[in-house]
């Protein structure tokens, strides 16, 4: 089948080029780079789904208020390793203004993105204790946190959350835990890629099974209130973005400022730990890091290895937007429902022309539209569907990747596809469905 929207000699071409064994199987960086070459190469403009990069401006208040800091001479001075303090008491606000939780601000620690937040998170939680080594990935997930682990070489086990939803949650998580050997568990919630979104009751398990085992829970917090289902734009007011935050101590919160705040570029984000979890002492921390105590082996000893301090203009730039969205003054919410009504439309055009959406329900509801959305075709893999899609020109990776059960799916971003682009989307997948009658 050769009469395909984009030159299907030049893609093969730079597909074999490209040294990848499989594209399905390869990095989100690795496809960006693949499409980058491919666009090149023909002069046509794909269908941009592969990668979760903010397609909305950055605010300005960010940017005022950094541009501002830098013409105070800011880049020239080491930011305190704890962080800005002015930075630190939004952050402390912000967390009670929109989960309802309580955190010093002293323990609210900015990191360069969320991406550096987990990586130092890995660093220390799974070293507090010499019998738990493992991480536990509630799945599906972000492929690169997976990246990390096997870069610091460290273990993990995993399973795909989606056939245990509810109450089911809790005999599978003691499936693991009961093991003994379990560090820490992570997960995303609004959840990447799938979209799916832990009820309270789900929180309330993690919270629960965390305490009886001592196990640090990581709730990244990349898509903060963009369950846009319900309404998490009023601070100080319910209902209040879900956490597991009121379910235990042992908790680490990752926040993100890259789609909240479209602020992906210099790289700044927040990763706020319990009041409880940060004075514990671990002895078995002493084995890699100076002290034992948890809060101070992840400033000074994980957080100042890797990167010295977080952008010290940046942290200005995130200082602006939490206290303006404190103030009720910035509804970062409001900013970001593009993202879910550009989904339900996309959505529409795939499902309209033979895909089937593979993550469909939050248990009893239809998933929400939102950053992310998951589809398949019948009679393909989602390896095989990565790669046929490149000649209609749409890319997208595959759930294979992100420890996903569901091999017949792909996850697709709705962010860097602009509205102009949906007839060009709509006739690509017009085309497909005409080539593969499903």
């Amino acid at each position: 089948m050769k009469n395909t929207p984009i030159n299907y000699d030049i893609v093969r071409s730079k597909i074999e080029e490209s040294g990848l064994a499989s594209v399905g199987k390869a990095s989100i960086r690795e496809i960006v780079r693949l499409i980058n070459v491919i666009e090149k190469a023909t002069g046509e403009k794909y269908i941009r789904m592969e990668m979760g990069v903010p397609g909305l401006a950055p605010s300005s208040i960010g940017t005022e208020a950094e541009i501002a800091a830098l013409k105070r001479g800011v880049a020239s001075i080491y930011p305190d390793i704890e962080g800005v303090e002015a930075l630190k008491n939004e952050a402390s606000r912000f967390v009670k203004l929109f989960l309802n939780i309580e955190i010093d601000p002293s323990h609210c620690i900015p990191t360069v993105g969320s991406m550096m937040g987990a990586f130092a998170s890995f660093l220390v939680s799974c070293r507090r204790d010499i019998k738990k080594d493992v991480t536990l990935f509630i799945d599906p997930g972000f492929p690169v946190q997976k990246q990390q682990h096997h870069v610091l070489g460290f273990k993990y086990e995993t399973f795909d959350v989606y056939n245990y939803r509810g109450e089911k949650l809790r005999d599978k998580l003691e499936s693991y835990l009961s093991k003994g050997n379990i560090s820490t568990i992570i997960y995303s919630n609004p959840n990447n890629p799938s979209w799916i979104c832990f009820t309270i009751e789900e929180l309330k398990i993690i919270g629960e099974m965390a305490n009886k085992y001592d196990v640090v829970v990581m709730e990244d917090l990349a898509y903060f209130a963009m369950d846009f289902r319900k309404d998490y734009s009023k601070p100080g007011l319910p209902p209040f973005q879900p956490s597991v935050a009121n379910y235990t101590d042992n908790y680490i919160l990752l926040i993100s400022s890259s789609k909240a705040f479209s602020y992906a570029g210099q790289r700044i984000g927040l990763m706020a730990i319990s009041d409880s979890l940060f004075v514990r002492k671990f002895p078995d921390l002493k084995r890699y890091f100076s002290s034992d105590t948890f809060g101070y082996a992840m400033i000074y000893g994980a957080v100042y290895s890797i990167s010295s301090g977080t952008c010290h203009s940046g942290q200005y730039a995130l200082h602006a937007m939490l206290k303006a969205a404190n103030d009720g003054e910035y509804d970062f919410v409001e900013d970001v429902k593009e993202y879910g009504e550009k989904a339900k439309i996309m959505k529409k055009m795939f499902t309209d022309n033979g895909f089937r959406i593979v993550y469909d329900t939050d248990i009893d509801q239809p998933i929400a539209d939102g950053f992310y959305f998951t589809f398949s075709y019948p009679g393909f893999t989602g390896v095989q569907l990565s790669e046929e899609l490149l000649y209609y020109g749409i890319s997208a990776i595959t759930l294979d990747i992100t420890g996903s059960e569901r091999k017949e799916g792909m996850r697709a971003c709705v962010s860097q596809v602009k509205r102009t682009q949906f007839a060009d989307l709509e006739l690509r997948l017009r085309k497909f469905y005409e080539d593969h009658p499903a």
